[in-house]
């Protein structure tokens, strides 16, 4: 009998507090959205570098999280964010992770940020650290 997988846990703080909801988890791929609100804006008026970040962390992150085991645990070890577009405010942004390449203690992963126009507004490339087990420093 195969240990069961993973499923998507409850929004963190951040997350809840930003406005970000999941809007798709499984088979190695996660989405989240988010509409741009004046909580977003930098001072020039656009979404602020960290809602993207935000973004791309937590699809990729959830994307290896629905391959994982249970048992197992996965923390970011490098995001590399590239900024393509300024995000206005009213844009809806759907974040879309997914799987490169997952070993036993390491996955690769690509996000991508686009509005419902298919305009690619960030992407990045992450690298995640899997344990078999919670490593007790986070018990």
């Amino acid at each position: 009998m195969t240990e069961e997988l993973s499923k998507p846990t409850e929004m963190n703080g951040i997350s809840k507090s930003l406005g970000i909801e999941m809007t798709q988890f499984g088979n190695g791929t996660a989405k989240f959205n988010v509409v741009v609100d004046e909580k977003h804006l930098n001072k020039g008026g656009v979404a602020f570098g960290g809602l993207h970040a935000s973004l791309l962390d937590s699809s990729m992150g959830a994307a290896l999280v629905s391959t994982l085991k249970i048992s197992e645990w996965c923390a970011t070890a490098n995001l590399t964010i590239n900024y393509l577009e300024a995000s206005l405010p009213g844009v809806e942004l759907v974040a879309t992770g997914k799987i490169v390449r997952r070993g036993k203690n390491v996955a690769h992963l690509f996000g991508e940020i686009k509005d419902k126009t298919g305009l690619i507004h960030a992407n990045a490339t992450g690298v995640w650290t899997i344990w078999s087990s919670k490593p007790k420093k986070f018990n």
